[in-house]
């Protein structure tokens, strides 16, 4: 008896549980929604350009705000005009508020000064960008990085101040000290508009901006001060950190403690000290006025910030020289543009007139500009304001750019002249005859007998 195979029959239906196909659809749709996911958490993309790379690691170095990780640079590149570095970066998305204009950022790296150790938590963490911003506002996606770390205005107040000469030990970090106290320290140092002078722009902490009023000073803190005091020599050396890093004292009366620095204000530095306690009046500011002087006197000895004096008191000073030749007089003409704080010429007792409607009527009364030496030895010139007895009458007049002030020649006075004529006196006395008469006397007197 023959076994019966039984038959099977083909099934035409598709069964997607029982179908081999299950497992990759299933991968798929898993696949799908954790790109779902990765890409809805995705915060934006933004462009940070710096100076130069200090230390960035693509795929490593984190942006952090309030110390918190925000995001990670993806890639750095070499700007197209080689200006600088581009850091392309991945934000949070928590992060996106923030990306506006107010959004500051900056590279923090291990530093050691003078002043001591900075970023010391990068050598365990590596380099990363610190970022400071207000929620709100406009996105934007590329933002100019800064070179130094950005300080909130209303921890401090920033002062501007402007110097006409460079000073190699003021740099950007440069301290400012108040009473030998650290208050603040250098932001900016930059040329000034007009290429002539040094700008400096330095961070005053919150705490010591109740010291700085419209008639403090600042001068660049000597390494070594000479002086004599109560008739003994007093040498002041100043710490080694100032001969390495520098240092920007202050110092202020008091006496406009009640009123806030003006916006605009510009604080002029000094070279040292000794500048600061010669005898210097006025209140500065927008009573500062130009002035040009045109003579045909030797200016071979005036320099560039000489003072301008009126009665002793220093003024203003000498901001510019220029000399032109003269072929049909075989001259050198000189054109000397100077300051003059025109303040110095208010009267308490007359309010209806301003300084310098007061100075301009001095000018019709006499006073005239005459250059002469500061002293015998060097010959060093100032500019002093002096009355003319007898003057013919002259004003201000308005040159092409400034007013021109009338000057009177010096003819060699001063004190070089009255030094010559002491000089000359002591060689037209008879010194060879007296000493001669003193010797015959001595000669012919008797020797005296002794007991």
């Amino acid at each position: 008896m023959s076994q019966q195979i039984p038959e099977i029959e083909e099934s035409t239906k598709f069964n997607l549980i029982t179908s081999i196909w299950i497992v990759p659809f299933v991968a798929l749709i898993i696949a799908g929604w954790l790109a779902y996911q990765y890409y809805s958490e995705l915060g934006p993309e933004i462009k940070i350009i710096f100076p130069k790379n200090e230390g960035l690691q693509a795929g490593q170095s984190h942006i952090k705000y309030r110390d918190v990780p925000i995001g990670t640079v993806m890639k750095i590149t070499l700007q197209e005009d080689g200006e600088g570095v581009a850091v392309i970066a991945r934000m949070d998305k928590t992060a996106a508020s923030y990306l506006n204009k107010n959004a500051k950022f900056w590279i923090v790296k291990p530093e050691v000064g003078m002043s001591g150790v900075s970023g010391l938590e990068t050598l365990i963490s590596g380099t990363y960008i610190d970022m400071y911003s207000k929620k709100g506002g406009v996105f934007k996606d590329e933002h100019v990085g800064l070179d130094h770390a950005y300080r909130v205005v209303g921890g401090g107040e920033y002062y501007h101040l402007n110097s006409p000469r460079g000073d190699s030990t003021i740099k950007v970090g440069t301290p400012i000290y108040f009473k030998n106290i650290k208050v603040g320290q250098v932001e900016y140092v930059v040329l000034s508009l007009d290429g002539k002078s040094m700008d400096v722009i330095v961070f005053i902490d919150k705490i010591y901006v109740p010291y700085v009023h419209t008639d403090s000073k600042f001068w660049v803190r000597s390494i070594l001060n000479v002086g004599l005091s109560n008739g003994s020599l007093d040498v002041t050396i100043a710490p080694f950190t100032d001969l390495i890093q520098g240092a920007i004292e202050f110092s202020s009366s008091g006496v406009d403690d009640g009123n806030s620095v003006p916006y605009a204000f510009i604080f002029p530095l000094y070279k040292n000290s000794n500048v600061i306690e010669s005898k210097k009046i006025g209140s500065g500011g927008k009573s500062i006025k130009k002035f040009m002087l045109r003579t045909q006197d030797s200016l071979a000895k005036l320099k560039l910030n000489a003072s301008v004096r009126y009665d002793g008191f220093d003024v203003g000073e000498v901001k510019e020289i220029k000399l032109s030749y003269e072929k049909e007089t075989h001259q050198m003409n000189g054109e000397v543009l100077i300051n003059i704080d025109t303040s110095v010429f208010e009267d308490p007792n007359d309010t209806n007139h301003t300084g310098e409607e007061n100075f301009y009527q001095a000018v019709e009364e006499g006073l005239r500009a005459k250059i002469i030496p500061t002293d015998p030895i060097t010959g060093t010139l100032f500019v002093d304001l002096v009355f003319e007895e007898n003057a013919t009458k002259q004003m201000i007049t308005q040159g092409e750019h400034y007013a021109v002030l009338p000057t009177i020649e010096s003819n060699g006075a001063g004190v070089m002249d009255e030094v010559k004529k002491v000089l000359a006196k002591l060689n037209n006395l008879p010194l060879k005859k007296l000493i001669t008469s003193i010797d015959k006397v001595v000669n012919e007197s008797p020797t005296p007998i002794c007991a």
